[in-house]
């Protein structure tokens, strides 16, 4: 899987291009996948559930005009889109609320079974402009959308989308699978399982300067010794790490922003960024292929690459650790 992600360490997770939290214009979103490209960005990930496919759709409109052997898609499963329509506003999306409400009509079917997931690919197919996608996720079969149903939709999973995913691997039809949750447990679960192989996992928000123990105790170690990928999703913390207002999707609660004031404060000291502390944190760990940060704006995709690239004083990190800012046993750049 490494090999797929080879020189792609840095990502471009299309979430907010699904309208997320705010409404953006076509224009603005298509110049966002521009700006990526030009950069130098060649792995994109997205959902059928961000916008109802609108991200989706916005993304292709970019990337069908590119070479298709020169980037790694991701997308995912368990969610189909429908041409019927229903109100945003109605969908539960659990802990993670409206945060797609600005998003187009259609409405969203859920279905982690075989045949749901084989026509999610063909819709997704359909809205990417492409005739193949390389890794597919199972999404958010996590306790954070479904609550105490959730252990019923990831065993609904592992005997549906589990296997026709693994199938389809093996096939050659699809490069690599796994699960993109919010949660460790899953993936947990996921990784003990005899009857498939996934390839590897995508850990949204549970990896990040703000929230990392709990994927230490196990989970990390675990993937590194086996040689299974864990792509970071949510490496700002949905935006609260870098001046935004939000932390899983919610309003910040003062806890969390006094630590993020404590992170600023040191990264000011040192005169260097969050956000370069935030991506190249994730990177640090020798189980993380590649972070995926999100943007609605081109000039934050200039950002993130300058992130990756800017130079962090082994010092901030000695300061950052003895503040216990992070955990003890968190790898830490060199």
């Amino acid at each position: 899987m490494k090999k797929i992600l080879e020189g792609k360490e840095l990502g471009f997770g299309t979430a907010p291009l699904g309208n997320m939290f705010r409404s953006i214009t076509d224009e603005e979103a298509l110049a966002t996948v521009d700006a990526a490209w030009e950069q130098g960005i060649r792995h994109f990930d997205t959902a059928p559930v961000y916008g109802a496919g609108l991200a989706e759709i916005r993304l292709g409109e970019i990337l069908s005009k590119r070479p298709r052997d020169e980037y790694v898609l991701a997308t995912k499963v368990g969610r189909v889109i429908l041409d019927e329509l229903e109100d945003p506003a109605s969908r539960d999306m659990g802990e993670k609320g409206d945060l797609f409400k600005y998003g187009r009509e259609n409405k969203i079917e859920i279905d982690y079974s075989e045949d749901g997931t084989l026509r999610a690919i063909e819709r997704s197919l359909k809205y990417l402009q492409t005739d193949r996608l390389d890794i597919v996720y199972v999404h958010d079969i996590a306790q954070d959308i479904y609550g105490d149903e959730w252990v019923s939709k990831f065993e609904t999973s592992r005997t549906g989308a589990f296997r026709v995913l693994d199938r389809l691997r093996d096939e050659g039809v699809i490069k690599a699978w796994g699960i993109g949750v919010n949660r460790v447990e899953p993936i947990e679960i996921a990784m003990d399982l005899d009857e498939v192989r996934p390839d590897a996992f995508l850990l949204a928000g549970r990896y990040s300067l703000l929230d990392h123990d709990r994927a230490l105790q196990r989970l990390m170690p675990k993937a590194a010794k086996e040689n299974i990928d864990i792509i970071v999703g949510g490496p700002y913390s949905s935006g609260v790490l870098v001046g935004g207002a939000h932390f899983e999707y919610q309003k910040a609660s003062p806890e969390i922003v006094a630590k993020v004031d404590r992170i600023k404060a040191i990264a000011d000291r040192h005169n260097i960024s969050v956000k370069a502390a935030a991506l190249q944190f994730a990177l640090a760990n020798p189980a993380v292929a590649s972070v995926i940060p999100g943007a609605s704006r081109p000039a934050r995709i200039a950002e993130d690459v300058a992130a990756l690239n800017e130079k962090i004083p082994s010092a901030f990190w000695q300061e950052i650790r003895e503040q216990k800012l992070v955990a003890p046993d968190a790898p830490l750049p060199e």
